[in-house]
């Protein structure tokens, strides 16, 4: 009786009612959080390589495959993330996808690695730049829900370096500072996220419940 008691789960009290927490919940965290540290794995070697070697060819053409994962990390963790509005949640998938779509076109376009056709045709992150947007939103949201210093610096961080590349505002040492201060704080971020409990990650599940009976009602 004591064995049966111990391995039944945990019921937690939420604002709306009791939940419990499965091991789909669970799993669902550990790939999110698994997906973004891919991702700031990617953008880190992605960032080292151009701070420290610069525009060299073999720089310049591994950019590419390594944006490519990235991407693809940032497309999964944008699937397991826990989001209370609905709306916002397929507003960052849909961020996410516009960026894919447009990179893949300029490297149809352009047929050249695509870090040289952003960095030479700044307009190009009117496309691209939605990916990025999506990733910040993840920034914003972590930074809402658990104050995370390097979060609240990564949210207006982001958009800073990509508005003033865009604008040519920047002198490219601020540029160098801002991309190596985003790929220190994103590792710093994931790895964080990785030691961090899970309950508080998968959230208030019977907020989660309450919005999907109202969207069903007014459906």
């Amino acid at each position: 009786m004591t064995q049966l008691q111990a391995s039944e789960p945990e019921i937690y009290q939420g604002q709306f009612g009791s939940f419990t927490i499965t091991e789909a919940d669970r799993s669902g965290v550990i790939i999110y959080r698994t997906a973004l540290n891919i991702a700031a794995l990617c953008f880190a070697i992605g960032s080292t390589l151009v701070l420290w070697q610069g525009g060299t060819p073999a720089v310049i053409n591994a950019l590419t495959p390594l944006y490519g994962v990235f991407c693809l990390a940032l497309g999964i963790s944008l699937l397991t993330i826990h989001i209370y509005l609905a709306v916002l949640h397929r507003a960052l998938q849909l961020f996410w996808a516009i960026g894919v779509l447009a990179a893949i076109g300029y490297i149809l376009f352009f047929r050249e690695p695509l870090a040289l056709t952003v960095y030479n045709h700044p307009t190009t992150l009117f496309g691209i730049g939605f990916t990025f947007a999506a990733l910040t939103g993840i920034y914003f949201k972590e930074a809402f829900c658990f104050s995370r210093l390097e979060t609240k610096l990564l949210t207006p961080l982001v958009p800073i370096l990509l508005l003033g590349h865009l604008t040519g505002i920047l002198p490219v040492m601020a540029e160098r500072v801002l991309l190596a201060t985003w790929a220190v704080g994103f590792v710093v971020f994931a790895l964080r996220k990785a030691l961090q409990a899970i309950p508080p990650d998968i959230g208030d599940k019977s907020v989660f419940a309450y919005l999907k009976q109202q969207r069903q009602a007014v459906g």
